[in-house]
């Protein structure tokens, strides 16, 4: 038995077979599916990144976001205009700065650790911090589980999270470690008359409750396996940052080294206004950004853009941030 061929449509019969179809009418087109109208759905992702590092594995967690309002009252050195300039070539706001308070929790395996942790009952900054404990559960993390909480410096968004406001621990089985220069500046009762007062109550409330447990590390001291302390003065009289190894991997942990991937990282020699020492934050900036960018070791900053991690490269006179792909896929 054959069967003709069949011969390619014609552009005339292609067009009156879609007439009679349209001259069918309704009987035709009736049983077409409608274009689907789904809610608005206004709940977000959890806010926490997980990935691994050599035998740890890293979970990024979030306080929050910090506004800090006026680039230009913030960041000084060179004009308003210039600093609005700098944001707008690189679609960014130009009339707030707004930083992500990024901390990373560390499982070696044989310990939990903490870098930094937020704001904690503050709400100096505006209502979008504190978010801690939340971004913790919902990476399944528990405070109990913490055994060591690693602080960059005391000021207020980095050490606001260890107390609650009536003074219990949130942490409860966990270490503090903390520069002893940072520690005894910012808990000094006789500053609490001075334009610091903010920030020095703050750490009082938070540090005081739990001074047993606190532990002084000095700068290079590996404190803890894995967790080396490189003091960068400047921003707080005793900022460190962090180098953190597992396997043959690291990362540095910047802490307040630069607050943002365009304004103090392409441009390390502007001046930021909450330092307590601004020339001294500039050399310690370009000095150890410098060496991280010729050792190519990747970074996590906690102010940077979610989830804040990724790499430096020299660039002219300042640095360059690549931020590191995230890799949301496991095994």
């Amino acid at each position: 038995m054959s069967y003709p061929l069949t011969q390619p449509a014609s552009r005339r019969g292609f067009l009156s077979g879609a007439a009679a179809l349209a001259f069918a009418g309704p009987a035709l087109t009736s049983a077409a599916p409608a274009f689907a109208k789904a809610p608005i759905d206004k709940t977000q992702a959890p806010y926490f990144y997980r990935f691994a590092l050599g035998n740890a594995e890293v979970t990024v967690v979030s306080d929050g976001p910090l506004p800090l309002g006026d680039p230009g009252s913030n960041f000084l050195g060179v004009s308003k205009e210039q600093v609005s300039q700098m944001l707008s070539s690189n679609f960014l706001p130009t009339d707030n700065v707004v930083l992500e308070q990024n901390v990373p929790i560390v499982n070696f395996g044989d310990r939990l650790v903490v870098f930094d942790t937020g704001m904690g009952f503050s709400k100096a900054f505006g209502p979008t911090t504190g978010r801690l404990l939340k971004s913790m559960q919902e990476a399944g993390i528990k405070p109990a589980d913490v055994d060591a909480i690693v602080c960059s410096h005391a000021h207020i968004d980095h050490i606001g999270g260890i107390c609650t406001e009536d003074g219990k621990a949130i942490f409860p089985n966990a270490q503090i470690y903390i520069s002893q220069l940072d520690f005894d500046f910012w808990t000094d009762e006789g500053k609490l008359g001075s334009p610091l007062k903010a920030f020095i109550e703050h750490a009082r409330k938070n540090l005081l409750p739990v001074r047993d447990r606190i532990v002084f590390f000095k700068d290079e001291q590996e404190f803890l396996p894995g967790v080396q302390a490189l003091a960068a003065p400047g921003h707080s009289i005793g900022h460190h940052i962090f180098k953190v190894a597992s396997g043959g991997k690291s990362f540095a942990f910047l802490g307040d080294l630069t607050h943002h991937a365009v304004l103090l990282t392409e441009n390390p020699r502007l001046e930021f206004a909450y330092d307590h020492d601004p020339k001294q934050a500039v050399q310690s900036r370009v000095r150890l950004l410098t060496m991280l960018a010729e050792e190519k070791m990747p970074v996590m900053s906690y102010h940077f853009a979610w989830p804040g991690f990724g790499n430096l490269a020299k660039a002219g006179d300042g640095f360059r941030y690549y931020p590191a792909p995230m890799q949301m896929l496991r095994g």
